[in-house]
């Protein structure tokens, strides 16, 4: 094993915390650094509030935002589905604190036992907290995703979550170890607590190429993960606006649901009108634009005048900054799409 300069500070902090090596043992060595993996960790994340949502439906809404030191990585939000049978949790935050603030409260709101997690997509916000879950309730612990979120975030994707969160927060996850999925689950998949029913939603690609959607059937709620937000525009680099569309029309027609839960801002009734009306908006636009033989800049001009657009740039979180960016994405996917 190679000893860095990061070995050597771990090595002097577990010193000073009374712990010893045999000295010239490789053995000792090896394991003072999972000693130091386990001793040096970010801060605890301060208690969020868990929130009723409907009979069967509880939340822990995150700040909104990106993440920052400030906000120790706390930027999406956590679901409990409580039944008879135990508790679901629907994603599960950026780091291991986040889950263990998450499980503090849940235990304060119920004495049901945990049953699993669903991890609605591959990105770090959403499943990073996988390794509290687990360190608390046991490796065995099931963890459901479709597949292709499975395979990211057991590779290279997930790695660059893990140390981009690390970046972001100025090591304030710092002990949070990459817990990937270890079920894999399919479209129309249900997951059975007694007295309500987990039904997930797949239809192609949205927000990632693999979203998967969880509809609380009893209590009319669709958790989305990331494939609609609240007054925000989701990160579309990995997405699809013509599969959001799509997707947010297949939910509603299948499920119908009362409320939509989305992985960022407040729950509601509204949340999918008012996203597919803006994504409608770009992307309509866009496809227009490149049958006409428009270029990308007069495309941005043309969404700036789309009333569907232009109405909802006072009350979009950051919309000066990217509202140019996401035009950009669906004209080159309406590019893509004509050839």
């Amino acid at each position: 094993m190679a000893i860095t300069r990061r070995h050597l500070v771990g090595f002097a902090a577990l010193a000073g915390a009374g712990f010893t090596l045999k000295p010239g043992t490789l053995t000792g060595l090896t394991q003072a650094a999972a000693e130091v993996a386990n001793f040096v960790k970010g801060p605890p994340v301060k208690d969020h509030p868990v929130v009723a949502l409907s009979p069967h439906v509880f939340y822990i809404e995150a700040p909104s935002g990106t993440p920052t030191p400030e906000n120790q990585g706390m930027m999406a939000n956590l679901t409990f589905v409580v039944g008879e049978k135990g508790v679901v949790v629907v994603d599960t935050g950026s780091s291991v604190q986040i889950a263990e603030m998450a499980i503090r409260q849940l235990k304060a709101a119920t004495s049901k036992p945990l049953v699993g997690i669903v991890n609605t997509h591959y990105h770090g916000d959403h499943w990073l907290g996988n390794d509290g879950f687990v360190q608390a309730y046991g490796a065995d612990l099931p963890i459901w995703a479709l597949a292709g979120t499975r395979e990211e975030i057991a590779g290279s994707t997930g790695t660059f979550w893990h140390e981009s969160m690390l970046k972001w927060t100025a090591q304030a996850t710092l002990g949070t170890r990459i817990v990937p999925p270890n079920r894999d689950v399919e479209h129309g998949f249900e997951l059975s607590l007694g007295d309500v029913t987990l039904r997930m939603h797949h239809y192609g690609p949205a927000h990632t190429p693999h979203d998967l959607c969880v509809e609380v059937v009893e209590d009319r709620v669709m958790c989305v993960g990331d494939v609609l937000m609240h007054r925000r525009i989701a990160n579309m680099d990995d997405g699809s606006f013509k599969g959001t569309i799509e997707t947010i029309d297949k939910l509603i027609a299948a499920a119908d649901p009362k409320i939509w839960l989305p992985g960022h801002g407040h729950p509601g009734p509204e949340v999918a009108r008012w996203q597919r009306e803006l994504f409608a908006g770009i992307w309509e636009t866009c496809l227009k634009a490149v049958d006409d033989g428009t270029p990308l800049d007069g495309a941005l001009a043309l969404a700036l005048k789309d009333p569907r657009i232009t109405s909802r740039a006072a009350e979009t979180e950051g919309w000066e900054r990217t509202i140019g960016k996401y035009v950009s994405l669906a004209y080159l996917e309406a590019e893509q799409a004509k050839f």
